[in-house]
């Protein structure tokens, strides 16, 4: 019987039982995590880990090489879905991130980061030869330029951030110069800096009051300890009160964070305060270990990739969870300013949770296509 295109004959000593496993063992530990910050939202949790293993399970047996050969309609799926929310999106403290579904609501911006890795590991790859011509580099820019440009009208400056940072990841896999990098770097550091420096003063046009707020909390945080810095601050003092193997899940001690409700959503942002508090710096140091041996099975697997559009693939989805896990521990920590990123398999939010599955599925279909070496 012949296979339909989209499927191949798989070796099942190719499959990455490992990564299958770790993204798993993660997720089970979310769901202890995420019961213990709020029990409403372990049961939704559940489900989300059981319905992301079938997508992962079912997407790693896709052939990427054919699925990428619909690479536009991906990118029109990615910025349809993204410009929806301005139609049919709810509205919730000011920002339009989410439609609502009836039994759930859905974040186009989560899985339109999984749609335009996969466009881009095509892009790049039509473009090997030319990706650091001028003509190639605006292209790439201007098709980046228009989802980020409608994530952060939502608004959602974190959330273009990170995927900024991962489109650039993207293109510096793909073949970009050292040469053109240097002269990227030359224009964007003092821009940085420029933006910075205007962000920080009083009638600044960039940003919202609360994305200000935001950001002079983080360089003042005692002056703003009661309003913006305030959740940072107890987050910190619940990592720091877990000590060494944390308080136990579900504890009822009275001196904790979690429990005088000192930490607003605990559930997704924060979700790594409760891993601090609870499970201490044992648990901190085991939610890490995952999420970096998460990473670099990913980059292992892009490695032996059959082509550059697998390998991109790989190191993307494996960029946008270290970037992601970095940017929501900073964030809890204290080490970057106050801001709304899940960590990967840990906090509640269904789309974040299934969009990233599908990602690992993709990985785990490069993974079943080795480069064969002669």
């Amino acid at each position: 019987m012949k296979l339909p295109r989209f499927a191949k004959v798989y070796h099942i000593k190719n499959y990455n039982f490992t990564l299958a496993a770790l993204v798993a063992s993660l997720s089970v530990l979310g769901i202890f995590v995420v019961g213990s910050a709020r029990e409403i939202y372990q049961s939704r949790q559940i489900f989300g880990v059981i319905f992301g293993l079938f997508v992962m399970a079912v997407v790693s047996l896709f052939d990427y090489v054919w699925v990428l050969e619909f690479y536009w309609l991906i990118y029109l799926a990615a910025v349809a879905s993204l410009g929806s929310v301005f139609v049919i999106g709810q509205t919730v403290n000011g920002a339009r991130r989410w439609i609502n579904l009836g039994f759930t609501t859905f974040q186009p911006s989560e899985l339109a980061k999984i749609l335009l890795i996969l466009f881009f590991s095509k892009f790049i790859m039509n473009h090997t030869e030319d990706i650091n011509d001028a003509a190639s580099l605006i292209k790439y820019a201007i098709l980046a330029a228009i989802p980020l440009g409608l994530i952060i009208i939502e608004p959602n400056l974190s959330t273009t951030i990170v995927t900024a940072l991962v489109l650039c990841l993207l293109i510096y896999v793909g073949g970009l110069s050292y040469r053109v990098i240097g002269k990227i770097l030359l224009v964007l550091i003092p821009a940085a800096i420029l933006f910075l420096t205007i962000a920080v003063m009083p009638n600044q046009p960039f940003l919202k009051d609360y994305q200000q707020r935001r950001i002079l909390a983080f360089i003042n945080p005692e002056e703003y300890s009661s309003d913006e810095a305030y959740q940072q601050n107890n987050s910190v003092m619940a990592i720091g009160s877990g000590k060494l193997v944390g308080k136990g899940l579900n504890n009822n001690t009275t001196t904790s964070v979690k429990n005088g409700n000192f930490i607003l959503e605990p559930q997704t942002d924060f979700i790594f305060a409760i891993v601090g508090e609870e499970l201490g710096f044992v648990g901190g140091c085991i939610v890490i270990a995952l999420l970096l041996l998460i990473v670099i099975q990913c980059i292992l697997i892009g490695i032996r990739a059959q082509d550059l559009s697998g390998r991109i693939i790989c190191c993307g989805v494996g960029g946008l969870i270290g970037v992601q896990s970095f940017v929501n521990i900073s964030v809890a920590t204290g080490l970057m300013p106050n801001t709304g990123v899940p960590l990967p398999f840990v906090s509640y939010g269904l789309t974040s949770l299934v969009s990233l599955y599908m990602g690992i599925g993709f990985v785990l279909n490069v993974g079943l296509q080795p480069k064969k070496y002669q």
